[in-house]
């Protein structure tokens, strides 16, 4: 009978509520987790994770298209092209913001259903624009910036999901979550290339307009089971107090300035690595199968989106500090090592470089983003905001602002590019930024032991 009480709340409110709202979620206590938490939060867990799949595939469309409108007669500049790869970060990052607190208002359900829909925007806008080589640049840089539509998902799923498993499960949630997610970038880059060609001959043949027209469905379907699966939890509040009190936490600008180096470094890196091969190795850019070709760029968001998870799972057991700390020390090295061996002009070592520096940010993005709950639950204080509620609002405005990596990074390189004509310097650069970083992590949060004292 306990158990019969304990399981009925949740089920009879979902069935009532035309919202398919939860007022009782207890994922902190066992026998309601194993009883009825854990099904409903990995339900809410598994399309949470499509839904921001399809947000990532949108963020990336432009890192492929805009590599291929040269060959398909549009006629751009080096700089142009850096700015369509870049504009959707920058859109996205700043549209995660708004997203964490229409979370809020809304509810995570009614949200995901909402952010689904409007992909189709910035697909359709991409479909119809880029069949039309006479299209000015800026209505192409107009259609790239709707992208960032699909950026801004991230932040909003990943404040909602949290408040649906225990603390001692977070990491791998949200690392499950941001990695489904992130597998997007990796997926598009994979599947673009290979849908615009597939059945022509020679570059003046491509179906670019596919890009757009391929993901209409599959986010028709995903609103569809936001709406029928997902639900909406009370107590899932990331307000305006909670996001103001979180504000007010230094802590938040260091671990925000963290998540710039790491999940800033993926997402920009995944968006640049297409031109970078491009511009470094040009045979190697398309690569023929059938009558179609794909680009390997697509690796390296893969392996990225891969370890994310592992990252968080690293950081559950030996403290997020750490592995972030080992983490930027990786993606040092491998910067440097491809500054290094870059003039060999060997294509499998600039590949392997980079596919070891996607590893390294990827577990980079899991730990710090596990993180940020256990330093929010260290500095706990008396308040009238809750730590769950700071906490969740911490984890939509960190992923907001390290967003914007993905702006700064196609952007330094293409300005190392064109005062130096050679990408080593914008490398040079990054590495230097991940030494620092690595120093405050270890500074501040291995030396500090505020993390350890969340753990206690």
């Amino acid at each position: 009978m306990a158990l019969l009480r304990t399981a009925r709340p949740v089920d009879v409110v979902s069935r009532r509520r035309g919202g398919r709202r939860i007022d009782d979620w207890r994922p902190e206590d066992p026998r309601f987790w194993e009883t009825t938490g854990r099904r409903v939060a990995y339900r809410n867990l598994g399309w949470s994770i499509g839904t921001e799949f399809l947000g990532f595939v949108v963020w990336q469309l432009w890192s492929v298209v805009a590599v291929l409108l040269p060959k398909a007669g549009f006629t751009l500049s080096t700089p142009e092209i850096f700015w369509l790869i870049s504009l959707p970060s920058l859109v996205g990052a700043t549209l995660r913001f708004p997203y964490t607190f229409l979370v809020a208002r809304f509810g995570g359900r009614n949200w995901t259903i909402v952010s689904a829909l409007l992909l189709l925007i910035p697909v359709i806008g991409l479909a119809v624009v880029v069949g039309r080589p006479q299209t000015p640049f800026p209505v192409l840089l107009i259609i790239a910036g709707l992208g960032g539509l699909g950026g801004g998902n991230f932040a909003g799923s990943m404040a909602n999901i949290t408040f649906f498993f225990p603390a001692d499960r977070k990491g791998w949630a949200l690392g499950l979550n941001a990695a489904g997610g992130n597998l997007g970038a990796a997926v598009a880059q994979f599947v673009v290339p290979l849908a615009v060609t597939i059945g022509t001959v020679g570059a003046a043949g491509m179906r670019l307009p596919v890009a757009g027209w391929l993901w209409v469905p599959l986010i028709m379907i995903a609103a569809f089971g936001a709406w029928r699966f997902m639900n909406n939890l009370t107590d899932a509040r990331s307000d305006f107090a909670g996001s103001l009190a979180a504000v007010r936490e230094p802590h938040l600008w260091r671990l925000a300035l963290l998540y710039v180096g790491t999940f800033g470094s993926f997402i920009g890196f995944s968006g640049v690595f297409p031109k970078l091969i491009s511009d470094s190795f040009p045979a190697f850019s398309a690569l023929p199968i059938g009558t179609a070709s794909v680009s390997l760029a697509f690796l390296g968001a893969l392996v990225g989106s891969l370890a994310r998870p592992y990252g968080g799972r690293l950081a559950d057991r030996f403290g997020g500090a750490r592995v972030t700390a080992c983490a930027f020390a990786a993606m040092a090295v491998g910067a440097l090592a491809i500054v290094i061996t870059l003039p060999v002009g060997s294509f499998a070592i600039f590949l392997l470089c980079f596919l070891f520096v996607f590893v390294a940010t990827g577990i980079g993005n899991g730990a710090t983003y596990r993180m940020i709950p256990a330093v929010f639950t260290a500095r706990a204080g008396e308040g009238a905001v809750s730590v769950q509620r700071k906490a969740a609002a911490a984890l939509g405005l960190i992923a907001a602002i390290g967003a914007y990596g993905g702006f700064l990074v196609p952007q330094l390189l293409s300005l190392s590019q064109q005062a130096t004509g050679s990408y080593a310097t914008a490398f040079i650069g990054f590495a230097g930024c991940y030494l620092v970083l690595m120093i405050i992590t270890l500074a501040v949060y291995v030396r500090g032991r505020i993390e350890q004292a969340a753990d206690r």
